[in-house]
């Protein structure tokens, strides 16, 4: 395991997982829960980095039934969905807790967003450097590099920090260019 990057923590029989424990992939997300010959097999959670969450039975390290739920609480549903709809942009936290007040935007469902490196994009998992290809988690590792499809959806939809300042130009702004005067005849 310790040489693909990942690591576990629990009961062990017969040299493999079996029992409760605690595996960790190389993309820190981890799994929780009941192990059998090696494999997810029981109750179990998923928790990803960007702190939601699968919650499942899983039989042979397949999962059998299970829950996703965001990071903000919102539980996905299969039937009657009605968040994000296209009526609605609303985020989670607005419907929860009622929107901010006028000149507060909301531009994450994180208020305050997370701060994004100069140049990188947020793709919701950790942040995207168009410049080598990589995303990396919120906290600086190496997640994956980016295919050209992924890399092409990320710089058309995701949220990017300022590269470019932003504001009045003095010097070519019509309101502080130099004074004119006007003759009245």
């Amino acid at each position: 395991m310790e040489l693909i990057g990942s690591s576990y923590k629990g009961e062990m029989k017969n040299g493999k997982m079996d029992g409760k424990g605690e595996y960790t992939f190389p993309t820190e997300t981890k799994y929780v829960g009941e192990m059998k010959e090696g494999m997810f097999h029981g109750k179990g959670v998923l928790h990803f980095p960007n702190g939601s969450k699968y919650e499942a039975t899983w039989e042979n390290g397949k999962a059998k039934e299970g829950s996703f739920i965001f990071a903000d609480g919102l539980q996905y549903q299969e039937k009657d969905w009605d968040y994000c709809d296209g009526h609605d942009r609303r985020f989670y936290s607005e419907r929860c807790n009622g929107l901010r007040p006028a000149g507060e935007t909301q531009l994450t469902d994180l208020h305050p967003p997370r701060v994004i490196p100069d140049g990188c994009y947020d793709c919701g998992d950790g942040f995207y450097d168009p410049n080598t290809r990589v995303v990396s988690s919120y906290p600086g590792r190496f997640l994956r590099n980016a295919v050209d499809s992924e890399h092409e959806w990320i710089v058309r939809t995701c949220r990017k920090a300022w590269d470019e300042v932003v504001g009045v130009d003095r010097e070519k702004s019509v309101a502080t260019g130099p004074e004119e005067t006007s003759k009245i005849n």
